[in-house]
């Protein structure tokens, strides 16, 4: 599978990580190289891990990158939860990037099922 960008899974994490930039954009200067930094590199994490594992020899190393790119899911989202409760976003601005997060989770797991077949 080397031409990632064809995946639907690819596509969606990208423009995560363009909303991600957006949203971030908002944050407090003293937070540029903690909070902001993380969200932002844990962001480029997700297509980065599924275009790095699409580039790899086998599905078994593909799963495992993809993998990955779901702990970055993961982490992503309790980044998002934490400046919530910090008050640097709303709700309201946060809910779509949890749905699209939610959408590549599932996305992730069917690939995963669809290559160990």
């Amino acid at each position: 599978m080397n031409n990632y960008k064809m995946l639907e899974i690819w596509k969606v994490s990208i423009e995560l990580v363009r909303d991600i930039y957006q949203l971030t954009k908002k944050f407090p200067k003293e937070e540029i190289y903690i909070l902001t930094s993380q969200i932002r590199r844990c962001s480029i994490s997700i297509p980065s891990n599924i275009a790095e594992g699409a580039g790899r020899r086998g599905n078994k190393e593909f799963i495992n990158f993809l993998s990955i790119s779901a702990g970055s899911c993961c982490e992503l989202e309790t980044q998002l939860i934490i400046a919530e409760q910090l008050g640097y976003v709303k709700v309201e601005e946060t809910s779509a990037l949890f749905e699209k997060l939610s959408y590549i989770m599932r996305m992730n797991v069917k690939l995963i099922r669809s290559l160990n077949s």
